[in-house]
């Protein structure tokens, strides 16, 4: 699988074979990530960094515009939803 994307890597990189597959499966795994699996994920990490909600929710409203393929525009309470139910 992505036979073509490891034979770049490899050649572009001093990744080995499998090295480049295990990287390729993760960038895929990052990205299959939904939206409010995102949003929980991120609200745990921001919250063990000693952040607020008011900042967390901010922040994951901010960031959720960057993503590869951006969800539609959450509002601060559907994010709180999205953590809290």
């Amino acid at each position: 699988m992505h036979d073509e994307l490891v034979d770049h890597l490899t050649r572009s990189t001093p990744l080995s074979r499998g090295e480049a597959l295990r990287v390729i499966q993760d960038v895929l795994a990052y990205f299959d990530e939904t939206a409010g699996d995102y949003v929980r994920r991120r609200h745990r990490e921001l919250q063990a960094e000693g952040l607020v909600n008011a900042e967390i929710f901010e922040r994951i409203a901010a960031d959720l515009k960057y993503r590869a393929v951006a969800p539609p525009e959450l509002t601060l309470r559907q994010l709180r939803r999205m953590v809290y139910g």
